[in-house]
């Protein structure tokens, strides 16, 4: 419970020129933007669920196409922990429209229409799905550094095994690109 002093300072905040005004129904307390938090990167997931069959579709590259099938099987993964998480603190696992990973799928589709199918497009997708997945690693690791504070041990373990794969996803993508595409994708042209 906030103290008078509290409650004054945070109106004193509000009040400060530039500042933000807060929605009447914005987060109290950390576990409100920890749930806030997971509701977002549900939507994320499902969103991702969409794009990456598309992304494989546009690929050319055996390894890229193999990648980007291989993650949807892990996202997958990902929105069944999701739904244990839910569980765990007897929420609905239920989806908040996140406008990162929305942009960053909407991006994606504008590099894909912005290249022709082959190396370079290739390139151009993984640059796009590392976006995608530097966005997932820093949510995953926001939100289990919450979960550590808020003793949600189930979450915390949950989270941990989702920010690790997230990240090999990511190196994953680097090597891909490192390997050969990127090369060709320089000397595309010639």
């Amino acid at each position: 419970m906030k103290t008078t002093n509290e409650k004054q300072e945070n109106v004193k905040v509000e009040s400060k020129k530039g500042a933000v005004k807060a929605k009447p129904d914005a987060a109290q307390g950390l576990r409100d933007f920890f749930e806030d938090g997971l509701k977002d990167i549900f939507w994320a997931e499902h969103a991702l669920t969409k794009a990456l069959p598309k992304m494989a579709k546009n690929a050319t590259s055996s390894k890229l196409i193999h990648a980007f099938e291989h993650h949807l099987k892990e996202t997958e993964e990902h929105v069944h922990r999701l739904e244990k998480i839910f569980e765990s603190l007897g929420l609905k696992a239920v989806g908040k429209k996140c406008n990162a990973m929305e942009g960053l799928l909407k991006e994606a589709d504008g590099i894909m229409a912005e290249t022709q199918i082959g190396v370079v497009r290739d390139a151009a997708m993984i640059a796009a799905a590392q976006k995608v997945e530097h966005y997932e690693i820093a949510t995953y690791g926001t939100l289990r550094a919450y979960a550590v504070t808020l003793g949600e041990t189930k979450a915390v373990t949950l989270l941990a095994k989702t920010l690790e794969e997230e990240k090999k996803a990511d190196v994953s993508l680097t090597e891909i690109a490192m390997s050969d595409i990127n090369l060709e994708a320089a000397h595309a042209d010639e």
